[in-house]
């Protein structure tokens, strides 16, 4: 019996599509016209025929079944989102869910905001699934490590400048450059002055540079830059702290508030220097071990 792709198998297999037809140089994806046409040459009998923006209150995109007798499937984006890099990986997250789940899940997908945009450990399987499947799709690692080297330090116009490469929101820009960056960094996402999720890079990982957001509520430091917004200019800002505000060592944080302003994106910057503390706390597991089923992990 074959074994089903992994996310990964499959955003591989599109992309080197992709490469033989347009050239390497073929960012950011049109994930409608690929969704359409890869799906139907793959899966003639029951391709991808619709990707519409449709009112879903409450979702961010879905994946249904066409309408008895009709054959194929809709993919579907809230149009009221303005963020063009979040209808992008939205269309690709649910384009996801069609090559990795439709078979399982005949009657499709509803995503809501929360399914797109949050990557914790404690977050649903399939949902990690669909959204590593964009990932790999829209930012492969090799271009992407072209564009930010491992060793590279980091900036917010290097970020922005992967968003609008690959035409995704700056969470997910970010949590690519995590994925296999040498530096010691942390992205902190909150509201209201509350850790909503946390996501570190591997080295910081290692050296205990983390949140461990599955207990009680973490309350953000009051000298940061969602707090002290008044350090932001066009919602944007960047800091230095000393130790013990947000990691017993000094740390730049890098803040930016969202689109719609219901959240701020922090990136902790830390030294190179390896620190051990935390030792109370069990080490969590590499960044992918998180993202994907224990066959499955190692690097995404």
């Amino acid at each position: 019996m074959t074994r089903p792709f992994s996310p990964e198998r499959w955003a591989y297999e599109i992309t080197h599509v992709l490469n033989a037809v347009l050239g390497p140089e073929h960012f950011p994806i049109d994930v409608p016209a690929v969704a359409r046409e890869y799906s139907a040459k793959k899966f003639p009998d029951d391709p991808i025929t619709r990707v519409v923006g449709d009112d879903l209150p409450g979702f961010d995109g879905a994946l249904y079944r066409a309408p008895q007798g009709k054959k194929g499937w809709g993919i579907f984006y809230n149009n009221r989102i303005r963020s063009t890099g979040r209808i992008n990986f939205t269309l690709a997250h649910e384009f996801g869910h069609f090559l990795i789940h439709r078979l399982a899940y005949p009657d499709g997908f509803q995503c809501g905001e929360q399914d797109v945009v949050r990557w914790d450990s404690e977050y649903g399987q399939l949902e990690h699934q669909a959204n590593v499947f964009a990932a790999n799709l829209l930012m492969p690692l090799d271009d992407f490590r072209r564009q930010i080297a491992p060793a590279a330090a980091i900036e917010l116009d290097a970020l922005s400048h992967c968003t609008d490469r690959y035409r995704v929101s700056l969470i997910a820009a970010t949590l690519r450059w995590l994925s296999y960056t040498d530096k010691r960094a942390v992205l902190v996402v909150s509201r209201d002055g509350y850790i909503l999720w946390a996501r570190s890079s591997t080295p910081a990982l290692r050296t205990g540079a983390f949140f461990r957001t599955s207990g009680p509520p973490i309350e953000i430091p009051v000298q940061s830059l969602p707090v002290q917004t008044k350090g932001l200019s066009e919602g944007r800002g960047s800091i230095e702290h000393g130790p013990g505000v947000w990691f017993p060592e000094p740390a730049q944080e890098m803040t930016v508030l969202s689109e719609q302003y219901d959240f701020a994106l922090s990136l902790l910057l830390l030294g190179n220097a390896p620190q051990r503390y935390f030792a109370q706390a069990d080490e969590e597991p590499d960044v992918f071990d998180r993202m994907a089923p224990p066959e499955q992990r190692r690097e995404w």
